[in-house]
Protein backbone atom coordinates (compact mmCIF):
# COMPACT_ATOMS: atom_id res chain seq x y z
CA UNK A 1 0.00 0.00 0.00
CA UNK A 2 2.72 2.47 0.96
CA UNK A 3 4.77 1.78 -2.17
CA UNK A 4 1.71 2.23 -4.39
CA UNK A 5 0.55 5.42 -2.69
CA UNK A 6 3.46 7.56 -1.52
CA UNK A 7 5.16 8.11 -4.91
CA UNK A 8 1.91 9.28 -6.51
CA UNK A 9 0.69 11.51 -3.69
CA UNK A 10 4.05 13.08 -2.85
CA UNK A 11 5.20 13.83 -6.39
CA UNK A 12 3.73 17.33 -6.47
CA UNK A 13 5.16 18.32 -3.07
CA UNK A 14 8.76 17.08 -3.30
CA UNK A 15 11.69 17.20 -5.64
CA UNK A 16 12.24 13.93 -7.51
CA UNK A 17 15.79 13.73 -6.13
CA UNK A 18 14.69 13.60 -2.52
CA UNK A 19 11.81 11.23 -3.32
CA UNK A 20 14.07 8.81 -5.14
CA UNK A 21 16.24 8.53 -2.02
CA UNK A 22 13.50 8.68 0.65
CA UNK A 23 10.74 6.53 -0.82
CA UNK A 24 12.59 3.19 -0.60
CA UNK A 25 12.89 3.82 3.16
CA UNK A 26 9.43 5.29 3.72
CA UNK A 27 7.49 2.74 1.68
CA UNK A 28 8.66 -0.25 3.72
CA UNK A 29 6.28 -1.43 6.40
CA UNK A 30 7.73 -1.20 9.90
CA UNK A 31 7.67 -4.72 11.45
CA UNK A 32 7.37 -3.37 15.01
CA UNK A 33 4.41 -1.21 13.99
CA UNK A 34 2.74 -4.13 12.23
CA UNK A 35 3.18 -6.29 15.35
CA UNK A 36 1.84 -3.57 17.67
CA UNK A 37 -1.84 -4.31 17.11
CA UNK A 38 -2.49 -0.65 16.34
CA UNK A 39 -2.39 -0.72 12.54
CA UNK A 40 -5.74 -0.52 10.78
CA UNK A 41 -6.55 -1.49 7.19
CA UNK A 42 -9.34 -0.51 4.83
CA UNK A 43 -10.39 -3.09 2.27
CA UNK A 44 -12.69 -3.14 -0.75
CA UNK A 45 -13.23 -6.12 -3.05
CA UNK A 46 -10.54 -8.08 -1.20
CA UNK A 47 -7.98 -5.34 -1.91
CA UNK A 48 -6.28 -3.18 0.71
CA UNK A 49 -7.09 0.43 -0.18
CA UNK A 50 -5.84 2.19 2.94
CA UNK A 51 -3.74 1.80 6.05
CA UNK A 52 -2.85 3.77 9.13
CA UNK A 53 -1.63 3.18 12.63
CA UNK A 54 -0.36 4.75 15.79
CA UNK A 55 2.09 4.02 18.59
CA UNK A 56 2.84 5.48 21.99
CA UNK A 57 6.52 5.57 20.92
CA UNK A 58 7.78 8.68 19.15
CA UNK A 59 9.16 7.84 15.70
CA UNK A 60 12.92 8.08 15.58
CA UNK A 61 13.57 8.14 19.33
CA UNK A 62 11.18 5.59 20.78
CA UNK A 63 10.44 7.94 23.67
CA UNK A 64 7.05 7.69 25.36
CA UNK A 65 5.13 10.60 26.86
CA UNK A 66 2.04 9.63 28.89
CA UNK A 67 -1.18 10.56 27.08
CA UNK A 68 0.51 11.13 23.72
CA UNK A 69 0.24 8.90 20.65
CA UNK A 70 1.92 9.16 17.26
CA UNK A 71 0.22 8.49 13.92
CA UNK A 72 2.25 6.30 11.61
CA UNK A 73 2.16 5.07 8.01
CA UNK A 74 -1.11 6.58 6.84
CA UNK A 75 -1.94 6.03 3.18
CA UNK A 76 -5.02 5.73 0.99
CA UNK A 77 -4.69 4.39 -2.52
CA UNK A 78 -4.90 7.27 -5.03
CA UNK A 79 -7.94 5.70 -6.73
CA UNK A 80 -9.82 5.73 -3.39
CA UNK A 81 -8.96 9.22 -2.15
CA UNK A 82 -11.76 11.56 -1.16
CA UNK A 83 -14.11 8.78 -0.04
CA UNK A 84 -13.61 9.15 3.74
CA UNK A 85 -11.23 6.20 4.07
CA UNK A 86 -8.44 8.22 5.68
CA UNK A 87 -10.90 9.80 8.09
CA UNK A 88 -12.28 6.34 9.00
CA UNK A 89 -8.76 5.00 9.61
CA UNK A 90 -8.02 8.01 11.80
CA UNK A 91 -11.24 7.36 13.72
CA UNK A 92 -10.22 3.75 14.38
CA UNK A 93 -6.81 4.90 15.62
CA UNK A 94 -8.36 7.65 17.77
CA UNK A 95 -10.89 5.32 19.39
CA UNK A 96 -8.28 2.66 20.13
CA UNK A 97 -5.82 5.22 21.51
CA UNK A 98 -8.45 6.85 23.74
CA UNK A 99 -9.16 3.42 25.20
CA UNK A 100 -5.49 3.23 26.14
CA UNK A 101 -5.37 6.62 27.84
CA UNK A 102 -4.14 8.73 24.93
CA UNK A 103 -5.60 12.26 24.75
CA UNK A 104 -3.48 13.76 21.96
CA UNK A 105 -1.87 12.64 18.71
CA UNK A 106 1.19 13.98 16.98
CA UNK A 107 2.41 13.20 13.49
CA UNK A 108 5.11 14.16 11.05
CA UNK A 109 3.00 14.92 8.01
CA UNK A 110 4.46 15.00 4.56
CA UNK A 111 4.02 18.34 2.83
CA UNK A 112 1.41 16.69 0.62
CA UNK A 113 -0.55 15.32 3.60
CA UNK A 114 -0.65 18.48 5.70
CA UNK A 115 -4.12 19.53 4.39
CA UNK A 116 -5.54 16.11 5.31
CA UNK A 117 -4.29 16.38 8.88
CA UNK A 118 -5.51 19.98 9.19
CA UNK A 119 -8.98 18.78 8.15
CA UNK A 120 -8.83 16.27 11.02
CA UNK A 121 -8.12 19.06 13.51
CA UNK A 122 -4.33 18.91 13.65
CA UNK A 123 -2.39 22.13 14.17
CA UNK A 124 1.07 22.62 12.66
CA UNK A 125 3.79 23.07 15.27
CA UNK A 126 6.91 23.40 13.12
CA UNK A 127 8.56 22.41 9.87
CA UNK A 128 10.98 19.55 10.54
CA UNK A 129 13.57 17.69 8.53
CA UNK A 130 13.32 14.01 9.32
CA UNK A 131 16.66 12.21 9.20
CA UNK A 132 16.56 9.03 7.16
CA UNK A 133 19.95 7.45 7.38
CA UNK A 134 23.01 9.65 7.04
CA UNK A 135 22.20 11.34 3.73
CA UNK A 136 18.48 12.10 3.64
CA UNK A 137 16.70 15.00 5.33
CA UNK A 138 13.00 14.76 4.49
CA UNK A 139 10.90 17.92 4.99
CA UNK A 140 7.76 17.27 7.06
CA UNK A 141 5.32 19.20 9.20
CA UNK A 142 5.20 18.32 12.90
CA UNK A 143 1.51 18.48 13.88
CA UNK A 144 -0.62 17.88 16.97
CA UNK A 145 -4.30 17.20 17.67
CA UNK A 146 -6.25 16.88 20.91
CA UNK A 147 -8.47 13.82 20.99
Amino acid sequence: MLAATYPVLMAAAYDTGILSRALPLMARANPALLASGSVHLAEASDQIIGCGGWTPQRPGTGGVEPGLGHLRHFAVHPASRGCGIGRALFGACRDQARGRGVDAFECYASLAAEPFYRALGFTPLALREIAMGDRIRFPAVWMRCRL
